[in-house]
């Protein structure tokens, strides 16, 4: 298969001849950024809603250590890990802005079981279709971005779902508090879940307003439309620069396409190994042991002698560290290469693991729950920071163009299976082994996922996505591209 290399006027991750964007181009990737990372914010909420209202859900669904675990673990498989698939089929067949529109119905009646289950089978159902709609949007919406995106806003962008996935969870920790102590009723987790059909419905509406990506559309030879959708967002020559290469690649890779992707994939080696780069970024992201804090950090903190109401109250903490640290990651993205930022969370997550894990063998008091809480922290602020939006971007950059909405389904596949093998495992893990243990294997397995990033992670900063493509094509693992351009911005 051929490389295309193109000739670019434009400095590195800027735009063509330097000409800034418009204000109505700037104003258009807002709007763009804001209405479709809601599907992220849903993401968010649906997943960090269940550690409070498992507290109350416990007693009124008479849950064992069992059915607690499934009824946290459905959401994420079979509920996101095939929703994933779902998500990359439905992006492929009926556009990024399609599988949108179908996510935000998941999200909606999903919410809305949930909300009314009186018995722990339809409330595994409800988790399940909610799972499909997190699976589908946790693959959809960073595609959708990347593809929209300016080269050096393609970062940011993608980044922003991963602020609206944190801000969703944190939204879920605050409602949880606040509804609390609204509402005296052993019942109020129906109303902890059923808040989340208001956004779905603005992600509905609002997807609407929005063109379908512009790559999906060149692929399928629609160029008229691949034209106007990226003459929203640049300036016209920095729009019909881009319009040549995105054309020129699709032309080439539809000639060379073989029809599907699992025969693409059968076809073409370099394909089958960014694949396996790409699912392995997924494992390692999961294996930070973040959704273990995200799902249980109130049952974590009442273990250590904390009643209910603290608990809760302190979790928000978990969410506040979260924008946090997703904020200050996205400042960094724009500043510094993705290596070194992955490099440095992997080792700060192994250590603050093993310190999770020490603090357990302290007596219990008050200093002993707070110091628990403070590791916890930090473990969760290195994940955003440096982890969990880098990877979420990885994902959404690597995957050549003919096979991306499988492959990234593919991948995102592995990530919520992982996640709910870790989610399940959790709570019988804890019983058997103590806390001590549990998380000291946490520890270990991310000095682990530190030696993979080094060898395999790619660099991707500063480069086109049909540039990362043409790379892929012509080099094998360990010669990828390993670092950004020099001189480059942003990005």
């Amino acid at each position: 298969m051929s490389a295309i290399h193109s000739s670019s006027g434009a400095p590195p991750g800027g735009t063509a001849a330097g000409e800034k964007r418009s204000p109505a181009h700037n104003r258009f990737l807002i709007k763009l950024t804001v209405i479709s990372t809601l599907g992220g914010l849903l993401f968010g909420y649906d997943t960090g809603v269940i550690s409070g209202a498992l507290l109350y859900m416990q007693d009124d669904l008479e849950l064992t250590t069992v059915s607690e675990a499934v009824v946290v673990s459905s959401l994420l498989f079979p509920g996101a890990a095939f929703g994933a698939l779902l998500g990359g089929r439905l992006a492929d067949k009926l556009g990024r802005k399609g599988s949108l529109l179908v996510c935000a119905g998941l999200f909606f009646f999903g919410a809305l079981i949930c909300a009314i289950a009186p018995t722990v089978a339809i409330m595994t159902a409800g988790r399940i279709l909610l799972g499909f709609g997190v699976g589908a949007a946790a693959v959809t919406c960073p595609l959708y971005l990347a593809e929209m995106a300016p080269a050096d806003r393609r970062g940011r962008m993608v980044t922003i779902n991963e602020l609206m996935i944190v801000t969703g969870q944190f939204l879920a920790f605050s409602m949880n508090a606040l509804l609390d102590a609204l509402i005296q009723d052993p019942q109020v987790w129906r109303w902890m879940l059923g808040v989340a059909t208001i956004p779905a419905i603005a992600l509905f509406i609002g997807m609407f307003f929005l063109p379908e990506s512009p790559r999906w559309y060149a692929v399928r030879g629609r160029f008229d439309e691949t034209k106007g959708v990226l003459n929203l967002s640049r300036h016209p020559a920095e729009a019909s620069e881009e319009f040549n290469v995105i054309t020129q690649h699709a032309k080439r890779d539809v000639a060379e396409d073989k029809g599907a992707a699992m025969r693409d994939l059968r076809a073409f080696p370099w394909m089958r190994r960014i694949l396996y780069i790409g699912c392995g970024l997924a494992t390692v992201q999961q294996a930070t042991g973040i959704n273990t804090v995200n799902y249980y950090a109130p049952t974590i903190l009442r273990s250590t002698g904390l009643g209910a109401s603290a608990s809760l109250i302190l979790t928000i903490t978990v969410g506040i560290v979260a924008i946090v640290g997703t904020i200050f990651g996205i400042w960094l993205i724009g500043r510094i290469n993705r290596r070194p930022l992955l490099f440095t969370g992997f080792s700060g997550v192994a250590a603050g693991h093993a310190v999770l894990a020490l603090s357990f063998l302290l007596p219990e008091t008050s200093f002993r729950s707070y110091l628990i809480l403070a590791a916890m922290l930090f473990v969760v602020f290195f994940v955003q920071t440096f982890i969990g939006t880098l990877v979420w971007l990885l994902l959404s950059e690597i995957f050549p163009m003919t096979i991306r909405g499988f492959a990234m389904g593919i991948a995102v596949f592995v990530l919520w299976t992982v996640n709910a093998a870790i989610s399940f495992a959790f709570p019988p893990l804890v019983e058997a082994l103590g806390s001590t243990l549990t998380f000291g294997l946490f520890a270990v397995v991310n000095v682990g996922s530190l030696v993979f990033v080094v060898k395999f992670a790619p660099e991707t900063r500063g480069r086109s996505l049909e540039e990362l493509e043409d790379n892929f094509r012509t080099h094998d693992s360990d010669n990828f591209v390993k670092e950004a351009p020099a001189g480059v911005h942003g990005g």
